[in-house]
């Protein structure tokens, strides 16, 4: 082919002639850059400007260099078995094409586009350089991380040097590896260069977004992480980013959409180098705790994020950036996220751990799943011949030299790292398990420990001592029956909850608060009440340092109870999310940060101060009032109207209009914006006087456990009476029957809660003969609950 033929072809196609059409010309990072300033633009979506040296452009300069033959000829000698001479390889083919020149009508027309770029800006403009190969960002192969990029770059000299890297990183020794393993080494495969103006994030900051819930698939979340500084610090795995969590369907109403705020440690700040290029500095320790967005960038980047996903109709993957001179966000990158949109949502495989063990270290868990293995600690892509298969590897970060390495491991576990990072990218597209962000592993653990990991019991992964033995269950739900009565969660984990909105159900019909409180907030809501008269100096202590970044303590315990609730609100949106209020008996109360001294000892706590007789007494009516301030927040701020409220244990009808007395007094009025209040069914008095009940709430849940306890005065924790505990016994069945019977007379929903349904297919039978409407279960009994009312409709 003569050099006029190819000089005829686009050398230089600037941003605003690009569409995503143009893959084949631009890569698909330049192609998809292009499509959003045209398209994406007009709509308030900043992008800032650039140009795309074509892959005619990299033709042209392999042709001119006599680089063609070359490559194929040391191409030709890789051994493609072991690649035991992969760098070598690689190697020699980057030195050479650095060697090579740039064609003259290519460097004119690279410096003219440059100078355009600078004209338009007033100034002599900082560029990011970044590589975009012709089959990048393809479903189910990312090439994430293997090619080079390059920020704060400035001057035609520099730019034209920093394109020329770029063209050699097509043959870094992880991009031959990747492009063999993903089957593309047989096509050709070109690459282009995007030259974009670079914005000041080192100023301020940037990160990464996806338009789904990476680890989960869950489709109506969008997750946003971000850093100080320049985003390579998050892609590169070199920080614990930030993560804030937004809502679609609350973002489309114009209600606050943020599910979750956690701030990461950001240790590390990548800045400008006053030589050129980027230097990565200390964080100071007062803005590491600081968040780096306000709720309203928050929800910007998460209105954006859903604009370019409708846009290009599929999951996305996205990098953004704030300005620190013009504090202006900005769209910098985006590509199709690779790993969902392959998974078949029928098939889910669950996996359990049946033996405890002692917890190691922790950091967020990629991938779903548990599995042990030996330890082995390295520093460098160098040492990856001291991997064993079967291997847990363990290093403070990784980059994209680690991917062959990555696959050879039984599971990864980083020091440093977000749900974003390269390290996590890659393990979530090999299918392996990762932790990553675990602060201390590598204080914690040493080479040849035999360890546990589970990523199994929510979004943070765990690192056991040991082997410890654990259950695997494959489920396909394709064609799964359901039932006409409903089948609902009993759930108390945040953090499973997306996981258990794909299997088969019609929400939850009972969250717990209480492992919320106990587990997220850990305090008293009357030590937050009543801080300032708190005697124990230690407690105090504790809960300033738990309360750091709110102003008023009281807003800690409602913040975090309102994030904990929306997320399962939003994982089953828009079912049915029935959320007791709690139910704590005084002795787990006083169990809580700074409880001691607002609980009194009682003798028989499960018959004392607990559930409805609480809410309006003086000792909790404020830290009541804090649980309906979250209810409030989650249902009329955040529009998740589908979240309903129950009150457990109410004695009598009086005690309940009290209750829902004090309620409306807080803003929490039954019927205003749809909200439903029910009553738990676990008190004889509860069935006795159903009718009276059924005037004031909108519905009953039988607490099955309570009920049976309290009817046949058994206390359901012995172990010498434990024979006598029987849901099936004729008086337990005949109180189930009446309320039943009560709420169906007077229109009234009515479910259960509890396990005898899934444990005896004959309960399930009995309870769906009465009419019932609902069945909630706990997860590791739904399915088998499912089936015992398939075969109970049935007869």
């Amino acid at each position: 082919m003569s050099t006029n033929t190819k000089a005829m072809h686009d050398l230089i196609i600037s941003f605003d002639r690009l569409r995503i059409q143009d893959v084949g010309k631009v890569g698909g990072k330049n192609a998809s850059l292009g499509e959003m300033y045209q398209q994406l633009n007009p709509l308030g979506i900043h992008i800032p400007n650039g140009f795309a040296v074509t892959a005619e452009a990299y033709r042209l300069f392999l042709f001119e260099n006599g680089l063609e033959d070359f490559i194929l000829d040391c191409l030709r000698e890789l051994d493609r078995a072991h690649f035991s001479n992969l760098r070598e390889v690689s190697q020699t083919i980057k030195e050479r094409i650095l060697l090579g020149k740039i064609p003259e009508s290519l460097e004119l027309e690279i410096r003219s586009a440059y100078r355009s770029l600078c004209l338009e800006a007033g100034r002599e403009l900082d560029v990011a350089v970044r590589s975009s190969a012709t089959a990048e960002d393809l479903p189910g192969a990312s090439f994430a991380g293997q090619h080079d990029s390059f920020l704060n770059i400035r001057g035609e000299k520099a730019l034209l040097d920093k394109v020329k890297f770029c063209f050699a990183s097509l043959y870094n020794a992880r991009a031959i590896k990747y492009r063999h393993d993903k089957g593309f080494d047989k096509h050709e495969i070109a690459l282009s260069v995007g030259v974009q103006a670079m914005v000041r994030a080192d100023l301020a900051s940037s990160g990464v977004i996806f338009t789904i819930e990476p680890e989960t698939g869950f489709e109506n979340a969008v997750l946003i992480t971000g850093c100080w500084g320049l985003g390579e610090n998050i892609v590169q795995g070199a920080v614990i980013p930030d993560e804030f969590l937004v809502f679609k369907p609350s973002l489309e109403k114009g209600k606050s959409a943020i599910l979750s705020k956690k701030a990461g440690s950001k240790t590390k700040t990548m800045v400008y180098s006053e030589s050129g290029g980027v230097i990565n500095l200390d964080t100071d320790p007062a803005k590491q705790r600081e968040l780096v967005l306000n709720d309203s960038e928050i929800e910007t980047l998460g209105q954006w994020a859903v604009e370019i996903e409708k846009h290009y109709q599929m999951p996305m993957d996205i990098e953004w950036a704030k300005d620190g001179i013009d504090g202006q966000l900005y769209i910098v990158q985006a590509r199709p996220e690779t790993i969902h949109s392959e998974k078949d949502p029928f098939l889910l495989k669950e996996f359990t751990l049946v033996e405890s063990g002692h917890l190691l270290t922790s950091g967020y868990a990629i991938g779903n799943g548990i599995t042990s293995g030996r330890i082995k600690i390295l520093h460098s892509p160098a040492e990856s011949d001291l991997l064993e298969q079967g291997e847990i590897l363990l290093t403070e970060i990784t980059n994209p030299d680690w991917d062959p390495i990555m696959k050879k491991a039984a599971a990864i576990i980083t020091a440093k790292g977000g749900r974003t990072s390269h390290a996590a990218i890659v393990a979530r597209e090999v299918g392996a398990l990762a932790i990553v962000g675990a602060e201390n592993a590598l204080e914690t653990l040493k080479t040849g420990d035999l360890v546990t990991i589970d990523n199994a019991s929510g979004k943070m992964g765990k690192v056991y001592s040991g082997k410890l033995n654990w259950k695997e269950t494959k489920h396909n739900f394709r064609g799964m029956q359901l039932p006409k009565t409903k089948p609902m969660f009993i759930l108390a984990d945040p953090e499973k909850a997306f996981d258990l909105s794909f299997f088969p159900n019609q929400g939850v019909g009972l969250m717990r608060m209480e492992f919320v409180i106990n587990k997220v907030i850990r305090i008293h809501p009357m030590a937050l009440v009543d801080f300032d008269q708190l005697e124990n100096q230690e407690e105090k202590a504790l809960i300033e340092s738990l309360c750091q970044d709110y102003s008023d303590k009281k807003e800690y315990f409602v913040d975090k109870l309102a994030q904990s609730v929306a997320t399962i609100a939003a994982a089953f949106y828009p079912k049915d999310v029935i959320l007791r209020m709690s139910d704590f008996k005084s002795n787990e109360y006083a169990n809580l940060i700074g409880g001691r001294q607002f609980e009194e000892k009682e003798e028989n706590p499960m018959l004392g101060f607990r559930g409805a007789s609480r809410y309006y007494h003086e000792r909790y009516r404020e830290g009541f009032g804090l649980e309906c301030a979250a209810v409030k927040r989650v249902r009329d701020e955040m529009g998740l109207e589908n979240l309903k409220v129950m009150i457990p244990f109410c004695r009598t009808p009086e005690e309940g209009k009290k209750v829902l007395d004090l309620m409306a007094s807080l803003g929490l009025m039954k019927e205003e914006n749809g909200l439903e209040i029910y009553v738990m069914a676990e008190i004889p008095s509860n069935v006795i006087q159903a009718e009276e009940f059924a005037e004031l709430f909108d519905g009953f849940s039988i607490g099955s456990n309570d009920l049976t306890q309290l009817t046949l005065g058994v206390d359901r924790d012995s172990e010498v009476l434990g024979e006598l505990f029987d849901e099936n016994n004729a008086s337990v069945k005949w109180m189930i029957t009446e309320v039943i019977r009560v709420a169906k007379a007077r229109g009234k929903k009515i479910g259960l809660c509890g396990q005898a349904p899934s444990d005896r297919p004959e309960f399930a039978k009995f309870l769906i003969a009465q009419g019932i409407d609902s069945i909630s279960f706990n997860a590791d009994a739904l399915l088998k609950g499912i089936e015992n009312m398939v075969e109970a409709e049935k007869k």
